[in-house]
């Protein structure tokens, strides 16, 4: 059956109008990842887990806070990109290779490759934790940690990395003038990040604007319109405190010359719920940051001194941790509540065809139709 050049577009138009609707974060398939604590009680169980993270969100990414191999052996076979953490008290040990390749041995091997783990953490921002044994170990930890991979074949799999918090910049305003910490600028993080580079591996950060922000900065936290912030050295105007966050951490490696060196959002969130104190704790703030840092990580955007680029980012959290200590706000980072509900509507949960097809506009269907058909008729009365 022969079909008019006008037919062929219409197909062309229509599949590209439906592709448009139906892909709601086009890449966001290998970037958008989820911190999956279990300081909780009630969990639901781990193949459960997985099992709802791969059929109803847009979750590939998971990150894990130790090496639970319950959770490694329910994510067998999803294709999700697993992280795993050796928990900080273990890392002074990891300074002997030996205990490293067994570390490796009995945390890794049994479940590569049916479980997709594709890289080791180690700890969990360490500089903040002002121990010097912690400190002192991280990098001849992660290096151990590197060789028992190598030795197992397993190096171009898997990389090794450690998450910071945003404690180790000294000074983030303007982000152009951000520096490390002194001390741990040149014995730590110079060392912590000529590793980095040399096995193509990302530096962690974790962002949290939440945390940085204040009644009068809440829309600039929020991803809101607001005024923005002028750098005067660069020229940048900065209309989000994450991208000011980000390029801060991203002066402080070129500062010391690594600016070829990709950065990872290991953590950020936003709390459904905190204390009468806080600012801007409540289920829209929570939805409105997460659903606006998803879009702007995917845009391909980037920030002002990362221009052009999507980033690895993992929401915190999966599930509200009810057994958390320390402020409410501690305990309802979650995107879930234990019982896979969601806390408040939020652009984890896979939209489907159907899903998708509903949010057509009634107005822009029926012009799509319209169309459809009157070149379907133009084609036909031509073809008599």
């Amino acid at each position: 059956m022969h079909h008019s050049p006008s037919t062929s577009y219409l197909v062309m138009l229509i599949s590209f109008f439906l592709a448009s609707k139906l892909l709601l974060f086009p890449g966001v398939e290998g970037t958008i990842g989820v911190n999956y604590g279990t300081v909780a009680s009630n969990l639901p169980p781990p193949a459960q887990v997985a099992h709802f993270l791969v059929e109803s969100t847009i979750i590939s990414r998971v990150r894990l806070f130790d090496a639970d191999s319950n959770i490694l052996k329910a994510f067998a076979h999803t294709g999700i990109a697993v992280s795993v953490t050796v928990p900080n008290d273990e890392i002074p040990r990891l300074t002997k290779l030996n205990f490293a390749q067994q570390w490796v041995e009995n945390n890794i091997q049994p479940y590569t490759p049916n479980t997709n783990i594709v890289r080791i953490l180690v700890g969990n921002e360490v500089l903040s934790t002002a121990n010097k044994l912690l400190i002192g170990s991280v990098v001849p930890a992660m290096q151990n940690l590197h060789s028992a991979l190598f030795e197992a074949s397993l190096d171009r799999r898997i990389q090794v990395s450690t998450p910071h918090s945003l404690g180790i910049i000294s000074n983030s305003s303007p982000p152009s003038t951000a520096m490390f910490r002194q001390g741990y600028d040149t014995y730590v993080l110079k060392p912590l990040l000529s590793f980095l580079r040399a096995t193509n591996s990302p530096f962690m950060v974790n962002p949290y604007p939440f945390f940085g922000c204040s009644l009068d900065t809440l829309d600039f936290a929020l991803f809101r319109p607001n005024a923005g912030v002028l750098d005067e050295n660069t020229g940048h105007v900065y209309t989000n405190m994450f991208d000011a966050q980000l390029d801060s951490v991203f002066s402080a490696m070129k500062f010391l010359g690594f600016d070829d060196v990709e950065i990872v959002i290991a953590e950020t969130g936003w709390p459904s719920m905190g204390d009468s104190t806080q600012v801007g704790v409540d289920a829209k703030s929570a939805a409105e940051y997460n659903g606006n840092l998803i879009r702007h990580v995917i845009s391909g955007a980037g920030t002002p001194l990362m221009p052009n680029r999507t980033f690895e980012t993992y929401i915190f959290a999966l599930f509200n941790e009810d057994l958390k200590e320390g402020p409410t706000c501690e305990r309802n980072f979650g995107l879930f509540h234990t019982n896979m509900t969601p806390v408040y509507d939020n652009w984890i949960l896979r939209r489907t065809t159907a899903a998708a097809a509903a949010n057509f506009h009634p107005v822009t269907c029926l012009l799509v139709i319209t169309i459809g058909f009157l070149v379907l008729a133009i084609n036909h009365h031509g073809e008599i």
